[in-house]
């Protein structure tokens, strides 16, 4: 586990960037009117497909991965 210490701070700046980088790519359904209670009433649900489902899932595991270091580096 010493092997991992003076490499974790990069490890995590690299799964931070991974991430912002993540979520900034994946479409938005809601505009501003959304973010505080309005828009539009015909909500509606897609199924993520394709390029959109690989984003999705990719962003989790970069997210589950960085909060694992962040426990890591707690130990």
């Amino acid at each position: 586990m010493s092997f991992l210490g003076p490499i974790l701070p990069y490890i995590q700046v690299v799964l931070a960037i991974l991430a912002i980088v993540g979520v900034l790519l994946q479409r938005s359904e809601a505009g501003l009117g959304g973010a505080f209670g309005g828009g539009d009433t015909n909500t509606h649900f897609h199924t993520r497909r394709g390029a959109e489902k690989f984003i999705f899932i990719g962003t989790v595991v970069v997210s589950l991965l960085l909060v694992a270091s962040a426990v890591l580096a707690l130990l």
